[in-house]
């Protein structure tokens, strides 16, 4: 609880107290006039000053204004009547703030939830200095220094480990317990916690440029993109709360004066006022105005937790719209990590081939040639291998132990006049002449990610109604991978230009109402991910075209926290929903008994604070997603 909090509740104590102890008090006329307006100043007099400043201001219409007048009018329609009776305006204002104490509380334990989940600032950088350590704020780290991370500390700024080798925790980060093993030469992503062993990273980055710098900012700021939901409920209690208030007006003047004029009657105005003010008490736009921003912060925070990062409740509203799902190949339902799955047709043992394939292709990093590497498994002598050209497109050329090797595709065999052999596998074929003979050809292939086929039946489960794949990969790939995974449609063999033609023709398709997300590495996919309704970046830790170019961005490579993510939106929205008709409708409800004398300002304040504590604790639900 906040210290402003504690004195809330304080106030509210001690004027309840007061207003206990009064009804015992046996004081009339003008002492018992200034004894209960003790309590009600104690409570009451922030809404007061509030109220007059937006007087001043000409913002008049709030809320605060028409407590304000409501309590004020009460206690004056006392004094003129003489009843003495200023218990229901002090318990009116009493009330309120009971349950503005309440919404304070559960906002602010709803941030702190926020904050504790999303608690990966690092607060300070173990640097190490003309061998010394210093310990110093992250932010004062340039690119290039040497820092350690001790088991138990978070990992202050993004790197490469030097040395040492250890467990990482990445639970803030994905939303996944699952821990990641690092060592030597391996990747390091701010946020994460060193569980064993000593490391020493060397930094790529600043801190204000580092992963857990732009995570944090992304949910810090995700409150400013605002939905349509929220900019209705803005644009109605721009024009509700002076509606009422003239509805108010007419109602404390029009009915008595009717009585006079037509009915020749007393007018009443002692009832019509209280009527009136009744009236302005019950229609309090607080549950709306409160638990409509609550529901979407809870459901940002909520799918923090789960390591899907929304940048907007904006977005989380069109995610939940979404029926149509395209997804880029690599990287997103395959691992993007090739291997070699056959070699067909060797003249030579396969382990010579290999050999000589990964010597020939030991000068370039391209994941076809790391594949092969890798597959030979042992050290490269790289003072084994002269002459080597790279041919763009085709493959490369080099003298290997005095011979010559060609590792590429049959553009490269026909250059050379060499006759191969078609593979009718499916996957990159790499074919290989030696001296000038053909010699064999090695089958290469992507994988596909463990959860990918489970991740498009849980889509299709969620009500997404298509299901799309593009790829610049061959056809014969392109639909094994579709086949395999259950996919709707695939279109192969695109440049990056045809995949937007292909992601606009498919906007074209889909009903107005239907929302399209692209599915990308957010890194190649840049254009698609802008041009789709909404963008998700898969397997983003550290990818900062990613986090740039996506409005979703989900902090590890499962594909499973697509599907998560439209049901967390769904979830949320939902509960917008509910709270915009709970609350209009039982306004409504009591508005009308109010203005017919059915509802005396006791009930107005019960239904307006009810109804707000009831839209704030259904909002809070949209924390919680561990079961979506």
């Amino acid at each position: 609880m906040t210290k402003r909090q504690k004195i809330m509740l304080i106030r509210i104590l001690v004027a309840a107290a007061l207003l206990v102890a009064l009804q015992f008090l046996p004081v009339t006329g003008w002492l018992r006039f200034l004894c209960y307006m003790a309590p009600y100043l104690v409570v009451g007099y922030d809404i007061l000053r509030k109220a007059l400043k937006g007087i001043l201001n000409r913002q008049v219409f709030d809320e605060c204004f028409l407590m304000a007048v409501a309590t004020v009018g009460a206690i004056a329609l006392a004094l003129y009547e003489g009843s003495g009776d200023y218990t229901e305006a002090i318990a009116v204002m009493l009330f309120y703030q009971v349950g503005e104490w309440f919404q304070s509380y559960a906002v602010g334990k709803s941030r702190r939830n926020i904050s504790d989940l999303m608690d990966i600032r690092p607060d300070y950088a173990n640097l190490e200095q003309e061998g010394k350590l210093l310990q110093v704020d992250p932010e004062e780290v340039e690119v290039g220094s040497t820092i350690l991370v001790q088991p138990g500390e978070k990992v202050p700024i993004d790197g490469i480990v030097l040395t040492g080798s250890s467990t990482l925790n990445t639970a803030a980060l994905t939303g996944e317990s699952l821990p990641r093993e690092v060592a030597a030469g391996d990747e390091v992503i701010s946020g994460c916690i060193n569980m064993t062993g000593l490391l020493r990273i060397r930094t790529t980055k600043e801190f204000g440029e580092s992963t857990v710098s732009k995570i944090l900012d992304l949910v810090e700021n995700a409150s400013s993109r605002k939905s349509k939901s929220e900019d209705f409920i803005s644009k109605f209690a721009r024009v509700y709360t002076p509606a009422v208030c003239f509805a108010a007006l007419a109602l404390a003047f029009l009915p008595p004066l009717a009585r006079m004029a037509v009915l020749g009657l007393a007018p009443a105005w002692g009832t019509w006022v209280y009527r009136a003010l009744t009236f302005l008490v019950i229609s309090c736009p607080c549950a709306l105005v409160i638990s409509i921003p609550l529901s979407f912060f809870a459901g940002i925070g909520g799918a923090s937790k789960a390591g899907v990062l929304v940048k907007g409740s904006n977005y989380l509203e069109t995610l939940s719209q979404t029926k149509v799902v395209v997804f880029d190949k690599t990287g997103t339902l395959t691992q993007g990590v090739f291997q070699v799955n056959g070699i067909h047709h060797n003249e030579l043992e396969d382990q010579k081939l290999l050999e000589y394939a990964a010597l020939a292709e030991s000068a370039s990093s391209h994941p076809i040639s790391k594949s092969i590497q890798r597959a030979y498994g042992k050290e490269l002598d790289r003072s084994r291998v002269t002459d080597i050209q790279e041919l763009g497109g085709s493959g490369v050329i080099a003298t290997v132990d005095g011979r010559q090797i060609a590792a590429g595709n049959h553009k490269l065999m026909a250059r050379l006049g060499v006759q191969a052999i078609p593979c009718h596998s499916v996957g990159t074929i790499i074919h290989m002449a030696i001296d000038g003979k053909y010699a064999g050809h090695i089958v290469i292939s992507d994988l596909v990610k463990p959860h990918a086929k489970d991740a498009i039946q849980a889509l299709k489960a969620a009500g997404v109604r298509r299901t799309v794949m593009l790829t610049g990969d061959a056809k014969p790939v392109a639909d094994q991978v579709a086949a395999a995974l259950g996919l709707d449609e695939v279109y192969s063999e695109l440049l990056p230009a045809g995949k937007v033609e292909q992601v606009e023709r498919l906007l074209a398709q889909k009903p107005e109402r239907e929302k399209l997300a692209f599915v990308g590495d957010g890194i190649n996919d840049a254009p698609v991910l802008s041009r789709a309704d909404i963008g998700i970046a898969m397997g983003a830790m550290g990818s900062d075209a990613a986090i740039e170019a996506a409005d979703v961005v989900l902090m590890d490579d499962d594909p499973l926290k697509i599907p998560k993510a439209i049901k967390i939106s769904r979830k949320c929205l939902g509960i917008v929903y509910q709270n915009i008709v709970f609350a209009i409708g039982v306004k409504l409800i009591c508005l009308a008994l109010g203005a017919l004398g059915f509802a005396s300002m006791w009930l107005a304040i019960f239904a307006d604070v009810g109804v707000m504590v009831l839209a704030v604790l259904n909002a809070i639900r949209a924390l919680f997603v561990q079961n979506l």
